[in-house]
């Protein structure tokens, strides 16, 4: 990815809510399962990782991303970005807009 697409992928981002919180049981199978779920939908996800996890955001950032198959776009305090290519009919592809 390009700094470019990246800055591109922060922006929309920007306006995101959190789709999915880790907490203190940390990045379990249903955690990964949800989240390959919403990128195939969306594209763009924003992680929450709460105050009583085991690990900080940029700890989880790498493994959870590659469990998924998906790209770090940003860690900002206790939020992490995704982006993943979906493969699904009828979405928008975010970076070809």
């Amino acid at each position: 990815m390009t700094t470019k697409e990246r800055a591109k992928l922060r922006s929309i981002a920007m306006t995101l809510q959190p789709t999915t919180h880790i907490g203190k049981n940390g990045v379990t199978d249903e955690v990964i399962t949800q989240i390959e779920e919403q990128l195939q939908a969306h594209e763009l996800i924003k992680i929450n990782v709460l105050k009583n996890s085991d690990f900080t955001a940029k700890e989880i950032a790498e493994g959870l991303a590659e469990s998924a198959g998906a790209e770090v776009v940003q860690v900002l305090g206790n939020k992490i970005t995704l982006y993943k290519v979906s493969t699904k009919d009828g979405i928008e592809h975010l970076l070809e807009i």
